[in-house]
């Protein structure tokens, strides 16, 4: 599958690496400067599911291969999950463009 030149491969057969929260996909989003059809188009997914995991409290839970198609094409876009107690400057959950990547990989 491709949306606006990212590749995802709609094959993969992975579990979540790392669990997220409604903040950090808010944030991640907002990161990537993408509304909610867009994620929904760049992960496969309804806008309303992605409109029920930011609406949720915490951690989200769903469907594991929602969360994979969500995480990875988050991942994809060029942005990194970083879970609580992560190495990270700011020793808390977050998002962070992956380095090296300079900018998005996502056109608006």
């Amino acid at each position: 599958m491709c949306i606006n030149d990212i590749q995802i491969d709609p094959t993969l057969n992975r579990r979540p690496q790392s669990m997220i929260t409604a903040a950090q996909l808010r944030a991640a989003r907002a990161l990537l400067g993408i509304d909610q059809r867009q994620l929904a188009e760049l992960s496969g997914l309804s806008v309303p599911t992605i409109q029920r995991m930011e609406a949720s409290e915490g951690t989200i839970r769903g469907n594991v291969d929602s969360l994979v198609k969500l995480i990875d094409a988050l991942g994809t876009a060029g942005v990194d999950v970083i879970n609580e107690g992560a190495v990270s400057g700011g020793g808390g959950r977050g998002v962070r463009l992956k380095s090296g990547s300079g900018s998005p990989k996502v056109q608006t």
